[in-house]
């Protein structure tokens, strides 16, 4: 069935939910630059509109196909072009013995968050996506994760929203004491690179700390990313033993082919362009924008998955387990360093 215009109702809605999830990203992003929650950032500020929206008015299931769209086909392509921000030469380079250290960070930050959860009798999904968080990357771990692990959109929207504005409240703490912290520019990066959420939350803290601070921060950081896809990989096989030890049908685990796209882009970008192919800082400026954009419309569309009530009841056990393995996570990194 089509309208006198020839364009289905379907298509209609479809459209329509994905251009809903942009403008609640676009009330997310000028939300950011009020004072104040210019510290948030955007995806954080356009998780919370959504959750608001999702309590006062409920889900627009009118427009749910172009919503879902947005929250898995938009995330997948963000988390692919999200490839390009990593320097596979920088890290193997320069970056090797911080790669050590940081599959001891992740392998910590997991087991840790993992076994509190256990401990806590919090919600086993969200904590394990908080885990991943904390230790590799943030949002575009937990959204990595999130499928191979079966995780509810509702309880990845969850994940991402503790992250964002955790990990925002721990930057600024590193920014706050950096002054009186007996540490140069090179083992403050090394400190915020190893241990914050976020890539923004490390460029955050570390950018007071000077272009040296900066540079080993984001390297640091980097190496982390690197090793999303190994971890991923890992958890496929688990994920598989764990069905087989239980007894359970077998359930297909599907293969993360988006992290395939994110390593042809990491290659690309590291190897390619800018080298055989030129390419300008500020067209690779417009790919990042891009790949932001794109990052908080899908999460719009998680977040319209989340109750407030799911949210109390969920969210705060696991909430404190990830702050518990953040805050130890911060100290134990400092000491290393």
């Amino acid at each position: 069935m089509t309208d006198t215009q020839g364009k289905s109702p379907f298509t209609g809605k479809w459209l329509g939910g994905i251009a809903f999830t942009f403008l609640i990203a676009l009330l997310g992003y000028l939300l950011a630059m009020v004072p104040g929650f210019d510290r948030v950032g955007q995806l954080a500020c356009a998780i919370i509109i959504a959750i608001v929206y999702r309590q006062f008015f409920g889900y627009p299931e009118a427009i749910r196909a172009g919503i879902g769209f947005s929250s898995k086909r938009l995330l997948r392509a963000a988390i692919i072009l999200y490839g390009l921000k990593l320097n596979i030469d920088v890290v193997l380079n320069d970056g090797l013995g911080l790669l050590v250290r940081d599959a001891g960070v992740i392998l910590f930050a997991i087991l840790l968050t993992v076994w509190l959860a256990k401990v806590f009798k919090a919600n086993d999904t969200i904590s394990m996506l908080l885990g991943v968080g904390t230790g590799v990357c943030g949002a575009a771990a937990i959204a990595a994760v999130a499928p191979i692990i079966k995780a509810k959109d509702e309880d990845t929207a969850i994940g991402v929203g503790i992250i964002a504005l955790m990990g925002t409240v721990f930057a600024i703490g590193y920014t706050i004491i950096r002054p009186i912290l007996p540490m140069t520019p090179v083992e403050y990066g090394t400190w915020a690179g190893s241990s914050l959420h976020e890539v923004a939350h490390v460029a955050l803290a570390a950018a007071p700390g000077g272009e040296d601070a900066l540079a080993i921060a984001l390297l640091a950081k980097l190496g982390r990313v690197f090793l999303l896809v190994p971890l991923c990989f890992i958890l496929i096989y688990f994920m598989k033993r764990k069905n087989k030890s239980a007894e359970q049908p077998e359930t297909k685990i599907e293969f993360p082919w988006f992290l395939v796209g994110f390593i042809i882009l990491s290659i690309l970008g590291s190897y390619v362009f800018g080298h055989s192919i030129p390419v300008s800082d500020g067209v690779m400026n417009v790919v990042f924008g891009i790949t932001n954009w794109l990052l908080t419309a899908a999460m719009v569309g998680l977040g319209l998955n989340v109750s407030l009530r799911d949210l109390r009841t969920k969210a705060l056990k696991p909430l404190i387990a990830m702050l518990i393995t953040s805050v130890c996570l911060s100290v134990i990194v400092y000491f290393i360093v």
